[in-house]
């Protein structure tokens, strides 16, 4: 294990998130809010000391990276950036319990957009805009971003983007890592300034399309109102709804489709995904409007596309409080809860990719149990799914499932408002939180905050939302003894 490589890197991911620092810092000192500057600022200072420690003391002899060291930086690399980037909170007043704090910020850069403030308009602009701001950075990972800046590893970054981006399989776009990670951030920023544009010219205030902006971005769903989306224009709601299910499709594509590839862009996985998303939507619109939830068919087509595409993307933003809509539309949005986003996207969830690969496995084995001499290989989009694919999904969704089952036991030991925890809240919560998606049903509701749990409780969702962002595994090597052995 090259543990000064290790903590040469964490070094340059402190430095990074000291610059990060200077949104909120700036946007304290427009509207005046020297506590949260100052707050900020001394965060900032001994975050970027804490990186020049790390980076001059005891420099690497060796920059080179294997798997095990580039799972273990991308676990360690979050806990430290939300360790750190908790402390704002604090120093600002927005909350006097270090445990709330940082769940906020987990929440945050995992981009699940569960708060523990019940109270959001109560917050500095500062607090507010970092709340947002760390979902975008989030959103498409940080290591990618510093190994867009930084050539780290010796030609062996692709270990650590492995362990960073979402889904069954990562590859490279160019032959450079580092190419690979400019190319994605570049269209991130792209697609960021793009929805931001088009907020203002729909006549949305510039702070609040900046949050919203952010908080889409990263498909994260922190917002500035209480009320989540629920006061926000026709209009807002329509542009926010294109891009959340933009968010949710694999940047990949869009490089495709830039080089004219249509036929690689709009494979398999993005033709399910629009498919199971415009049908669920279209299921139900009609579910409200018969069930005479919503009486305008027109209204439910509005807020059964934005609910739909604000949960499969796992973006979390509300516009009405679902506990009252019919159990078939509740049901219909768990499953997208589940299910989630595009591979390569900021979304969260199981990922359509495995869904895909789990369904074909699925119909194989049929297949075979009518011709068991028959050798049937699974592929998708023509290509053949190697065998070490399909047993890294096959391991991901056994994983998954015990690590649900193990948080639903222990929530059961705790409680919510001093009360135990009801089954339909400890089901919901632990999804949406190992999902990364924000809103749940029960107590909590899809409109509620999680700062009437236990300590404990919230220690429990803390650890889901960081294995659900990196995808199980390098969290768990992280705490397996056998990855320090030589």
């Amino acid at each position: 294990m090259n543990f000064r490589m290790i903590k040469y890197t964490v070094g340059w991911l402190l430095i990074f998130e000291s610059t990060f620092f200077l949104v909120p810092i700036i946007t304290g000192l427009c509207y005046h809010e020297w506590q949260s500057v100052f707050s900020f600022l001394a965060t900032a200072l001994v975050t970027v000391a804490t990186g020049l420690l790390c980076i001059l003391f005891l420099k690497p002899k060796e920059k080179k990276l294997y798997q095990k060291e580039g799972l273990v930086i991308c676990a360690l690399s979050w806990i430290v950036l939300s360790v750190f980037g908790a402390v704002p909170f604090v120093l600002s007043g927005a909350t006097n319990s270090y445990i709330d704090a940082l769940f906020e910020t987990i929440s945050g850069f995992t981009t699940t957009g569960a708060s523990i403030f019940s109270a959001v308009e109560d917050l500095s602009h500062a607090v507010l805009i970092w709340r947002s701001f760390t979902h975008w950075i989030g959103g498409m990972g940080v290591l990618v971003f510093i190994l867009a800046i930084l050539p780290l590893g010796g030609g062996q970054s692709m270990h650590i983007m492995r362990a960073e981006s979402p889904g069954p399989t990562v590859s490279k776009l160019v032959p450079k890592v580092k190419n690979t990670a400019i190319i994605l951030y570049t269209i991130y920023f792209a697609l960021s300034v793009i929805m931001l544009v088009a907020l203002l010219v729909s006549g949305v205030d510039f702070f609040e399309a900046v949050n919203i902006t952010f908080s889409t971005a990263g498909t994260g769903g922190f917002g500035i109102h209480n009320d989540s989306m629920a006061s926000a224009s026709t209009t807002t709601l329509v542009i926010v709804t294109v891009f959340m299910l933009l968010f949710s499709i694999n940047f990949s594509s869009y490089f495709l489709l830039f080089r004219a590839r249509f036929k690689d862009a709009f494979n398999s996985e993005i033709r399910v995904f629009l498919g199971v998303v415009a049908g669920i939507i279209i299921t139900i619109a009609l579910n409200l409007y018969f069930t005479g939830t919503i009486e305008n068919l027109s209204e439910a087509f509005l807020h059964s596309s934005f609910m739909s595409a604000s949960i499969v993307s796992t973006t979390g933003h509300v516009t009405l409080e679902i506990l009252a809509w019919p159990e078939l539309s509740k049901f219909l949005l768990l499953f997208l809860m589940l299910m989630g986003a595009c591979a390569g996207s900021t979304g969260g969830g199981i990922k359509v990719s495995r869904i895909v690969m789990l369904a074909k496995g699925m119909l194989r084995e049929m297949k075979m149990l009518v011709h068991p001499r028959q050798v049937k290989k699974i592929t998708v989009d023509g290509n053949t799914v190697e065998h070490e694919v399909v047993r890294s999904v096959n391991a991901y969704i056994v994983t998954y499932f015990a690590v649900f089952i193990l948080s639903m036991v222990l929530l059961s030991l705790c409680t919510f408002g001093g009360e135990p925890i009801a089954f339909e809240t400890n089901f919901t919560t632990t999804m949406t939180t190992l999902n990364n998606v924000g809103p749940a049903f029960g107590q909590v509701g899809s409109t509620g905050n999680f700062g009437a749990f236990s300590n404990f409780a919230k220690i429990v969702y803390m650890f889901n939302m960081l294995i659900g962002r990196l995808e199980l595994f390098p969290l768990l090597v992280l705490f397996t003894p056998a990855t320090y052995k030589k």
